[in-house]
């Protein structure tokens, strides 16, 4: 795949994410309060697909780990609104097992290399540590709203995962300046500011 097909896997990924944000956003400004609708976790599930798929292409461990650990906290998500019965059999077995399908196709192929994970001269050790902690920090966020949202039953945003997503999309935004990642700068830096925002709406109205 040449290299503007790669990044342009990774934009198109971003602009979901941040489709899905700005859904989420507009909502909550409309309602005054943190709201998520369903198809905030479906579009999410769509993207991260895309990403995970860009990661692995960009011989990216950072993004990959980010994606890998989110995937399934978006299915569960999905299931706790009620929505995941809804959908072909086929498909929710596909969505299951769609990660571990890219990963043995790309061992099989020789293409997936230890090397090029962990070796890579594009990423010394310094920045590939910087992004897996990023990613593990931003990774985090939705494992404490998983959490939440199970105590509750209840797909839910609290003030933690805002906080979380805010220090991790700084840290990333960093990362993507080191690496010069178009798709990563543009996409964390829209995230930032809308990130900020929904904390501003849930320390004013409260909710």
């Amino acid at each position: 795949m040449t290299h503007w097909l790669v990044f342009g896997l990774g934009f198109l990924a971003q602009g979901l994410f941040s489709s899905r944000i700005f859904l989420q956003w507009i909502i909550s400004e409309k309602h005054k309060k943190v709201l998520t609708p369903n198809l905030f976790w479906e579009i999410s599930l769509v993207a991260s697909c895309l990403l995970f798929i860009y990661g692995y292409l960009r011989d990216d461990f950072a993004i990959m780990l980010g994606q890998l650990i989110t995937y399934y906290i978006y299915v569960r998500n999905i299931q706790l609104e009620n929505e995941w019965e809804k959908r072909p059999r086929w498909l929710r077995i596909l969505i299951y097992f769609f990660p571990a399908i890219i990963l043995i196709y790309g061992y099989n192929n020789n293409v997936l290399d230890r090397v090029n994970l962990f070796s890579n001269e594009d990423i010394p050790l310094f920045l590939m540590l910087l992004g897996v902690v990023s990613q593990i920090l931003f990774t985090l966020r939705f494992v404490y709203q998983w959490l939440y949202s199970e105590s509750k039953q209840e797909s839910l945003l609290p003030m933690g995962f805002w906080l979380l997503s805010l220090i991790g999309s700084l840290l990333i935004f960093i990362y993507a300046i080191f690496r010069r990642d178009p798709v990563l700068f543009i996409g964390h830096l829209s995230g930032i500011i809308i990130y900020s925002r929904n904390m501003i709406i849930m320390k004013k109205y409260g909710n």
